[in-house]
Formats: structure tokens, sequence, C-alpha cells
């Protein structure tokens, strides 16, 4: 019998263990939420907001659409209904989603029904993928920023549905030292996207909307 019992002991430590492992589990990642965002090229908007202090990280991918799982290609030739988006990461305790909304509105041209910068079509277009519990704050932060423009904001603040994540080839597109072939001859990912950055205008057209208000424009 002492043997069952030493045998009884050591598997309920085991299994109090693991039930103290799973219940730590969730708490390390209670204190943090999401926020999904559209603001034409996704490479830009995952690299300004990764800079963003709260932030613990941004992930380029489609939203908005009806499309299962869609590829970059399917979704810039249209037709899916998904806009290029970023969902980010972030800690609530250090700043709010009213505050990146702020960010974000200063962050891109939202008086641009068609598009934003030199990419054009309706994925590269702007909106907000809200849950329940950031429609008050994405509607506070739109009547702001249409207040402080003086022009009508075409932002849409839609209900956050799917988020799909690109491909790896996507995912820290301005941070990369892979080299690749683009129109600007060999680079690396880093320099083809401030090639690309500057070449579009979107640093020049936020400056030229917000001013001093822009958060990211160099």
């Amino acid at each position: 019998m002492s043997i069952l019992n030493n045998i009884k002991t050591i598997a309920l430590a085991g299994l109090i263990a693991i039930g103290l492992i799973v219940q730590a589990s969730p708490s390390s990642a209670a204190g943090t939420e999401t926020l999904t965002v559209a603001g034409g090229c996704f490479w830009c908007v995952e690299a300004d907001f990764e800079k963003v202090k709260g932030v613990k990280g941004a992930v380029s991918g489609f939203a908005g659409g009806k499309t299962a799982n869609p590829t970059y290609k399917q979704v810039t030739a249209g037709g899916t209904g998904h806009y290029e988006a970023v969902q980010i990461t972030f800690d609530p305790a250090l700043i709010s989603a009213g505050q990146l909304l702020d960010l974000f509105f200063r962050s891109v041209d939202p008086t641009d029904a068609g598009g934003q910068f030199c990419d054009r079509g309706p994925s590269y277009r702007t909106a907000i993928f809200a849950t329940g519990s950031q429609m008050s704050a994405a509607e506070q932060a739109k009547t702001k920023a249409q207040a402080d423009l003086g022009k009508k904001v075409v932002t849409p603040i839609l209900s956050a549905g799917k988020f799909y994540p690109a491909d790896a080839y996507h995912q820290n597109y301005a941070k990369s030292s892979k080299i690749i072939l683009t129109r600007f001859g060999p680079k690396s990912k880093a320099n083809a996207y401030k090639a690309y950055r500057k070449s579009c205008g979107r640093d020049r057209r936020v400056k030229e909307l917000w001013g001093s208000a822009a958060p990211f424009a160099g």
C-alpha cells in the first residue's frame, strides 16, 4: 500500500505542476490586446508601429475580405475583398487603443478613398477593424482626425473579423538584409523598402496633411 500511496502522491504532484503551468501561460498573454488597421502598404504600417512604446509586435496580413487564406497575389489582383492590414499587439497598460488610433490617422491620408499614396486600388484603402470594445475609441479618433484636418475622413470603421497573416516574405520587410532584385537594382529588402517608401511619396503626403503632428514621417 505504501508503494501505491507514493505513486499516487507523485502523480498528484505532477498534475498540480501541470495545472500551474497551464494557468501561468494565459496570464502572461493576458496583458496584451490586438488592434487591426489598414493603411496602404502593410510594410510601412508594420515598420511604423513596431517603433511605438507599448507595442509588442506587428504582423502584416489581410483583413476584411471573403476569401479564406488569401495570397498576396490574390489580394493585390483584386476580387477577394481584403485590405492589406497589420495586426498590432500592444500592452494597454503602456498605450491605449485610442492612442494607437490617433497615431494611425496621422500616419496615413484618411481623405483618400482610392488607395494610399502611389498604391491604388481597393486593397490599399485605409480602414480600422475594431472589436466591440474598440468601436468607441475608433469613432472618437476619427472625429478628432476630421476636426484637426478640417477635411472629410473616409476611413471606415469595420467590425474586426478574421485576420490572415501574410507569408514570411512580407514580414519584417523593412528590417531584412536579404538581397532581392528590384526596379531600383539589387538591394537588401530594408534598402528596397526605404527606396520604395520615398518614391511612393508616403512621408511627403503625410507631412503635407499633418505637419508636425505626423508621428512617423521622416
